[in-house]
């Protein structure tokens, strides 16, 4: 079985409170990019194995989340092995979720080969076990989450009026590293709700819709920001990093 499994930006990433069990409630909303796509199958095997082309990655099979997928549903329900062969187009340590989707399209495609039957629910909570926005790639539609980033309920919002541009600037930038930098120091204070900032005009997002990550990623590496101010010279309406970075993108008209 062959799938696509696609890329996601957030609008807004909002580091809420600090947890005491060394993680950060969050809260962003999620959004598909589906023109930026990985190639993923999955057969059915006499002994599990794991290939991937594209994008280079140093990652022993086993500690690769596909094959991590994988195991997890041979450990739940006793499936048979598995080959997957994965074409990386995604750029890595970027924050566009390539990881994560791969994983989340992995569960889907074993769930559609063995004829497991399991409902979106089920292979959501199965995701949360492999990365804390996994289960977003299973709804695959805008979700916004809170929590650790697993928490999700659909929110309508409608982006065809633009373009959605992502570059990707070949920075990879540690989460663990991007997190401890917020605790450094205060966490930044918000006067009102991300949601309720989502709800105005895009045209209103540029000075309301923040990623707090965007702080210390501009500061160790200046070229974000210069990015970030060449995409609203050439029209942005809105643009931001996404995730942790350092990939950057913008919403144009079309």
């Amino acid at each position: 079985m062959i799938v696509c499994p696609n890329a996601k930006i957030n609008l807004g990433l909002e580091v809420v409170r600090r947890r005491s069990d060394g993680y950060h409630d969050i809260e962003t909303l999620f959004v598909p990019v589906p023109s930026l796509r990985d190639v993923l199958e999955v057969v059915k095997a006499d002994k599990a194995d794991m290939v991937q082309y594209g994008i280079p990655c140093d990652v022993p099979v086993e500690k690769n989340l596909c094959f991590k997928a994988f195991r997890l549903m041979q450990e739940q329900f006793g499936i048979g092995n598995v080959n997957i062969f994965l074409y990386k187009n995604i750029p890595m340590g970027a924050g566009l979720g390539g990881g994560s989707s791969d994983a989340a399209f992995t569960l889907m495609a074993i769930n559609e080969v063995f004829q497991l039957g399991l409902d979106k629910g089920r292979l959501a909570s199965l995701a949360a076990k492999l990365g804390s926005d996994c289960p977003f790639f299973i709804y695959n539609t805008p979700m916004f989450a809170s929590g650790r980033g697993e928490i999700l309920e659909p929110y309508p919002i409608d982006l065809t009026r633009y373009r959605i541009e992502v570059i990707a600037p070949g920075i990879h930038i540690s989460t663990a590293e991007a997190y401890a930098a917020i605790d450094s120091g205060p966490l930044p204070g918000k006067d009102e709700s991300l949601k309720e900032r989502l709800a105005m005009p895009v045209e209103n997002w540029r000075e309301n819709v923040v990623n707090d990550f965007e702080a210390y990623a501009f500061a160790k590496y200046p070229t974000l920001a210069k990015l970030k101010s060449e995409l609203y010279d050439r029209g942005a309406i809105y643009a931001s990093m996404t995730g942790s970075g350092s990939a950057m993108y913008a919403l144009f008209e079309k």
